[in-house]
């Protein structure tokens, strides 16, 4: 069960996708929403125990994030940065497998296309996981794309390490 997370102080995104063989199963999507009103620790506890709750609900093996990346609005990345380490702090423990990607790798890997545009990817993540529509709002539909590049990354890694251990002892 991989969880996907687009980290936000206000909107936290999150995905849920489970493999079932190769394929990519849809599970879950949606936001964790932290009121402005109430005070900055107040907004890290309702989102740690959001990511909390997700993860014992959903039994979570895998947790995926977008590797935080620098920006000219210092008080954004400090705030971002925040959110995204109360996530892993509710995420992830010495059972759970974490992956971070750079957004060019998690758009190459759901469009194919490392600098493709945000409703690009969207449809994209519709499409691979049978959806109707492209996942709304955009932070779960970022959160889900993470989750998918993940799904990839385990079962390449997966044939990999069958493709190695088959050689073992072959000359």
């Amino acid at each position: 069960m991989i969880l996907g997370i687009d980290p936000g102080i206000a909107l936290l995104g999150y995905g849920l996708v489970r493999l079932d063989g190769d394929a990519p199963v849809h599970l879950d999507h949606g936001c964790i929403e932290t009121p402005a009103r109430l005070p900055q620790p107040a907004r890290l506890r309702l989102l740690y125990e959001g990511v909390a709750a997700l993860k014992q609900a959903f039994s979570v093996t895998d947790v995926a994030m977008e590797a935080l990346f620098y920006s000219r609005n210092v008080s954004t990345v400090v705030t971002v940065g925040q959110a995204r380490g109360v996530a892993l702090l509710a995420a992830v423990d010495e059972t759970t497998v974490f992956g971070e990607y750079t957004p060019t790798e998690v758009k190459q890997v759901v469009a194919g296309f490392g600098r493709a545009r945000k409703p690009q990817v969207q449809a994209m993540v519709g499409l691979l996981l049978g959806l109707r529509t492209p996942p709304s709002p955009d932070d779960a539909a970022d959160a889900l794309a993470v989750a998918l590049c993940h799904a990839r990354r385990v079962t390449l890694d997966a044939v990999l390490t069958s493709s190695a251990l088959g050689r073992v002892g072959t000359p």
